[in-house]
């Protein structure tokens, strides 16, 4: 059984297919909590847009906002995480120090054109959790 779930959240469609999946398999466990992570790179970009730390982070809870209101509605345990540095790399780390049971991850994100350059999250993931990985198309 999958009592921790970890859920990688961007706002992609993606990212909204596998809270869907994500959901699924919760049901089967009243115990199981789905941890919805979000990873930002803190780049300079982030905070010339936003000058201050609230429009920062009012963004990054926006861009969980769909992921967070299915679980809700599924009537599931979740927990929201943020997370800084490079997505792949982050989530595995967090993956691996918490003992997670699954991760749920999205084939695709966000940004598509660093997945070209840099390879995508959901391969990086695949290949370093310690725990199932279940990446959604």
């Amino acid at each position: 059984m999958f009592n921790k779930i970890l859920l990688a959240s961007d706002g992609s469609e993606f990212a909204v297919r596998a809270t869907e999946e994500a959901i699924e398999i919760a049901k089967c466990n009243p115990k199981t909590v789905i941890h919805v992570v979000y990873v930002s790179e803190d780049s300079k970009s982030d905070v010339l847009q936003n000058w201050n730390t609230l429009g920062v982070q009012e963004q990054r809870k926006q861009l969980v906002r769909p992921s967070v209101e299915k679980i809700e509605n599924a009537d599931i345990k979740y927990e929201i995480e943020f997370l800084h540095g490079e997505p792949g790399p982050s989530i595995v780390k967090h993956a691996n120090e918490n003992n997670f049971d699954l991760v749920v991850v999205g084939s695709r994100g966000r940004n598509r054109f660093q997945e070209l350059v840099l390879g995508s999250v959901s391969h990086k993931v695949a290949k370093r959790a310690n725990c199932a990985v279940m990446i959604i198309k």
